[in-house]
């Protein structure tokens, strides 16, 4: 079977010179500006920003419900309003460290998480039947703090898409 070429041998691969990293007057070198003066000071500390992808979003979101209705259980008697307090905070941190390409997710992982974490503290008794009841019940009762939470975690989502559209259309600059 006869190969061809897609290349022939007269013209050798155009190799592109390496960029080399330009110095900008304006930008410090090792934290002392280039202009002299003062070295500025070291960044404060961070929250860490863990990327999740969609599936590891999800899955964090029902671990810290599940955790969260624990502590519920624990110190507050099965209290449905401190789990719906809790909810809040952990749909939002969903919304805060998934992936950007997975940011469509988040909205959707904590009404699930919300589910699959209500379920302990439902106060079903009985059968498979009661326990499905008391999950009914509980999340009819308490749908403003999964509502809630849905539109926490929906409203940093879009505003995060919006960031990242903005910052792709801004023209770059080059000096």
């Amino acid at each position: 079977m006869e190969r061809y070429r897609t290349r022939s041998a007269d013209h050798p691969q155009r190799q592109q010179p390496e960029r080399a990293q330009e110095r900008r007057p304006d930008r410090p070198v090792g934290g002392v500006p280039a202009q002299g003066g003062r070295p500025r000071p070291a960044p404060a500390r961070r929250m860490p920003r863990p990327r999740l992808t969609g599936l590891g979003g999800g899955l964090f979101a029902c671990v810290a419900m599940n955790l969260a209705a624990g502590i519920a259980w624990l110190l507050f008697d099965g209290s449905l309003l401190a789990y719906g307090l809790l909810f809040l905070p952990v749909a939002a941190a969903t919304a805060l460290w998934v992936r950007p390409a997975d940011l469509i997710t988040a909205p959707i992982s904590a009404p699930i998480a919300f589910a699959a974490g209500v379920w302990p503290l439902s106060g079903g008794s009985g059968g498979f039947g009661a326990e499905v009841m008391g999950l009914v019940s509980a999340l009819s009762l308490h749908a403003g703090w999964l509502y809630g939470g849905t539109l926490v975690s929906a409203l940093i989502v879009v505003v995060r898409k919006a960031v990242l559209i903005s910052r792709r259309r801004l023209p770059r600059r080059t000096a």
